[in-house]
């Protein structure tokens, strides 16, 4: 290979190479989407789905005739029948059936709703699981982004304390300060190291966690699209739980119970069916002796080819089986009780949740409120203490302390903006309004 095609490949692994390692630029529909896109749940549910649609059209196949066919071949020794010999070495059937259910006790109406309920509950599984994957991108979303904001505001407390351990260092040698300021601030300067490290950490495992549900190579970095986060009053919310797929999952496993309680008594009641059939045997050969007038023996032979037809009708009805099939319908009934109870119980639990939601939401809102209040207090107190410390009118200590509370009063407004976006989501998810809300 010459050098002028070992440099084009050369560049063009490194362009691929380069590529590989951008950021990828990420916003919350973005991040939803490729969840849904990579999730092995969601996967096995839309699976799920199609095995519900395939047990619908076999437990249909049950209203329709059946239709086999049969071919025999036998050889078997020759038969001695009263001085005749029959030959049915090669002796071949072969035949044709029909058969018809006309009443299998409800068994087969049953066992079609049963399929459908199973559709059904398929349908309810993919959405639950639909949201579960949104729920989880978003959380892991806003988590990054509330990671990531708090390291780039503690970047900034650092580039804080460099320039008053300047000042302060200017100072002392001009024989203007004490060295006990210089000693403090190199105090606080790594309490501020520990805790952006600590933050960096942190932040890598939310890449990590990110880049799980996200479905991505664990080396991939994130640009996050919504860091400037807005956050407006809550809309008019309601605490029904009517379309959670929950609910809709404990519904149909009481419509199910009632199903199998008319299949498991079906067992107890006549089965009525009718068949038909053609049946082909020949190679049957009897051989024996016949006699004349004059008593002289003649050997003859008959080869037998022949086909029959038959239509049947058929009752089946259980008289006496110990009580078994009687047993079994009233387990069944009490399997459908259960169902009822456990309806009735996560119903309760189910409106406490969505009602905690709605509680989570209104408190986010006004924690945000409250955080953005005291971030503008903060940011006033730090910019008044900056100036009154250059013009030597507070002390370090006083200059200090603003500092912290600007720190701590950032990281709240961080982390009630980001936990309000959670329960945002939350609200959504708990009362079964996720996947059709629109993108805020």
């Amino acid at each position: 290979m010459d050098m002028k095609k070992l440099m084009i490949l050369f560049a063009a692994a490194f362009c691929v190479a380069t590529k590989a390692q951008e950021p990828l630029e990420l916003s919350l529909q973005k991040c939803r989407e490729m969840a849904l896109a990579h999730d092995e749940d969601l996967q096995r549910a839309d699976n799920a789905s199609i095995q519900a649609e395939l047990d619908k059209e076999i437990a249909f196949s049950a209203y329709l005739p059946k239709l086999d066919a049969t071919a025999t071949g036998t050889y078997m020794n020759n038969l001695d029948m009263m001085g005749m010999e029959l030959q049915m070495r090669g002796m071949y059937m072969a035949g044709i059936s029909l058969v018809q259910p006309l009443y299998a006790g409800g068994k087969i109406m049953a066992g079609n709703r049963l399929a459908r309920i199973g559709k059904e509950v398929a349908e309810e599984n993919r959405r639950k699981t639909r949201m579960q994957v949104i729920a989880d991108a978003d959380k892991a979303y806003w988590t990054y982004i509330a990671v990531g904001r708090k390291v780039r505001m503690l970047d900034s407390y650092k580039a804080q304390m460099d320039t008053v351990f300047r000042q302060v260092e200017v100072a002392l040698s001009a024989g203007m300060g004490v060295e006990n300021d210089l000693l403090r601030i190199k105090t606080k300067r790594s309490e501020i190291h520990y805790q952006y490290q600590k933050a960096k950490n942190g932040l890598n495992l939310c890449r990590l966690a990110l880049c799980n549900v996200l479905g991505q190579p664990l080396d991939t970095e994130f640009v996050p699209l919504d860091t400037a986060i807005a956050v407006s009053a809550p809309r008019k919310m309601d605490e029904s739980i009517a379309a959670r797929p929950e609910l809709a999952l404990l519904e149909k496993q009481v419509e199910a119970g009632e199903q199998q309680v008319k299949v498991t008594r079906g067992d107890i009641l006549p089965q009525i069916g009718l068949s038909a059939g053609y049946l082909y045997y020949g190679n049957i050969k009897l051989k024996g002796m016949n006699y004349d007038a004059n008593g002289t023996a003649i050997p003859f032979t008959q080869k037998f080819d022949d086909g029959l037809g038959l239509v049947m009708a058929s009752v089946s009805i259980p008289l006496f089986h110990w009580g078994e099939g009687l047993k079994k319908v009233r387990k069944a009934k009490l399997d459908l009780e259960n169902a009822r109870l456990d309806l009735q119980k996560n119903r309760r639990l189910l409106s406490i949740e969505a009602r905690q939601a709605v509680q989570n939401v209104t408190d986010g809102y006004r924690m945000v409120e409250t955080a953005e209040l005291a971030s503008r207090q903060a940011d006033e107190n730090l910019r008044v203490m900056q100036n009154r410390y250059q013009n030597a009118m507070c002390t370090l200590t006083d200059l200090l302390d603003a500092q912290s509370q600007w720190q701590q009063a950032q990281s709240n407004l961080i982390e009630a903006q980001t936990q309000y976006k959670i329960y945002e989501t939350e609200y959504l998810k708990a009362t079964g309004r996720l996947e059709t809300d629109e993108q805020r």
